[in-house]
């Protein structure tokens, strides 16, 4: 038995001295991918050379490694998925894949990975498919500096930049997408990392959460799309230092959370968008040292929402700092600055002496009435909000900052 175990522990260390090199490409003994995968076996590294290869799908049934040298072409001809990975274990990078088909009753990527754990895509580059990266029932996947360009299309004909579909333990980082319906899309994936990838002019959103708990993502930008990020359905999201910018229509926010809890967003910057954050039935949520600039609604908190706190926040230039449809106030504002603060501090302890109200008179009617927004700047308004500040009576009496901060917080 001893002597059985032992041979079985040498044949182990054998295998990574068994795993080979295959070319791929004129003048190799393999003209095709195909033929190289037919003949690879487990561990094997496969390197293809420039050139364009149009064999319709390569399906991945082995874990293997697939180089590109140059950036070799895979081109499905508007036809086929080009890469399917079924295996564990498999890294594939340096490659360009365009041109993958569509179908209404299949989700066609250019790189799809089926119920297969640890699979490393890296540095390719993705033109014109339907779906870019796709990853299925996996876990502890690595989707790393790809280039992700899509054609823009309708939203109902358009697919996703990087999907996620069940999974957790992911890194998604340093990536570039354009062009799609959603930059990245998240469901169901858990404990997963998504960071410094730029996500712009996406028909929808940047970035899309459902249903997706314990997930972080950090130092990323998201800008110019359609409806900027949403954080749906989702807990214990962790969002800090990203940027959300120029994210304008009647329906677009930097951040949409929708019954989201338990979650932090802290030092993010946001920037020209027509809500910075729009919350509807989030519970505590901590919001604090974030930027928010020149936006046209701050903060859009529904009466759905509670114990979220709003804290060290730095507000400058925002048309309405914070708006609500309620009267009820179950949140807490504390220490942020208000550029319209108009206190003083007797003391000189950086804190304004009377407590900022940041819900106008006309933010209120605004709420209520949205055609009033065509009398934006106009006298009467300005009437109104001093009038207000002096005798509250339409603004939500409890929610206020009991103690501002009397110069920008770092």
């Amino acid at each position: 038995m001893k002597k059985m175990l032992l041979m079985s522990s040498m044949l182990l260390a054998m295998l990574p001295l068994c795993a080979r090199t295959l070319h791929v490409g004129a003048g190799f003994p393999n003209p095709t991918i195909s033929s190289a995968l037919l003949q690879a076996r487990s561990g094997d590294t496969i390197f293809v050379h420039p050139g364009v290869y149009a064999e319709g799908n390569l399906s991945i049934n082995l874990p293997l490694t697939l180089i590109g040298i140059d950036y070799p072409v895979l081109d499905g001809r508007h036809i086929d998925e080009i890469i399917t990975v079924n295996s564990s274990h498999v890294t594939i990078l340096g490659f360009e894949i365009r041109n993958s088909g569509q179908r209404s009753t299949i989700d066609i990527a250019g790189i799809k990975v089926l119920s297969s754990d640890s699979v490393t895509l890296e540095n390719n580059r993705l033109r014109d498919c339907n779906f870019g990266i796709y990853l299925s029932n996996t876990i502890g996947c690595k989707v790393i500096h790809n280039d992700v360009q899509g054609v823009i299309k309708e939203e109902q004909n358009s697919g996703n930049g990087i999907h996620v579909w069940k999974g957790s333990g992911h890194v998604i980082a340093e990536n570039h997408l354009t062009g799609h319906r959603d930059g990245i899309y998240f469901e169901f994936v858990t404990d997963s990392e998504i960071r410094e990838n730029m996500s712009e002019q996406n028909l929808r959103y940047g970035l899309h959460f459902m249903f997706s708990h314990n997930d972080h993502y950090h130092h990323n930008t998201f800008r110019n799309n359609g409806a900027g990020v949403a954080v749906m359905y989702s807990r214990q999201v962790k969002m800090t230092e990203n940027y959300f910018g120029y994210n304008w229509g009647s329906s677009a926010y930097g951040i949409l959370l929708k019954d989201i809890s338990d979650s932090h967003i802290w030092k993010n910057n946001f920037e020209h968008n027509s809500a910075g954050v729009y919350m509807e039935g989030a519970s505590r949520i901590i919001l604090e040292e974030n930027q928010f600039r020149e936006n046209g609604w701050a903060l859009r908190v529904q009466a759905s929402c509670d114990a979220n706190v709003v804290r060290r926040n730095n507000f400058f230039g925002n048309s309405f700092d914070v708006a609500t449809n309620g009267n009820l106030v179950l949140n807490t504002f504390d220490g942020n600055y208000w550029d319209k603060y108009e206190g003083y501090d007797l003391n000189h302890d950086g804190i304004g002496d009377l407590p900022f109200r940041p819900v106008s008179l006309y933010a209120v009617v605004v709420e209520r009435m949205p055609h009033a927004l065509m009398l934006m700047r106009s006298f009467i308004v300005y009437l109104m909000d001093k009038a207000e500040k002096i005798i509250p009576s339409l603004t939500p009496e409890q929610l206020m900052d009991q103690q501002p901060a009397m110069h920008p917080l770092v």
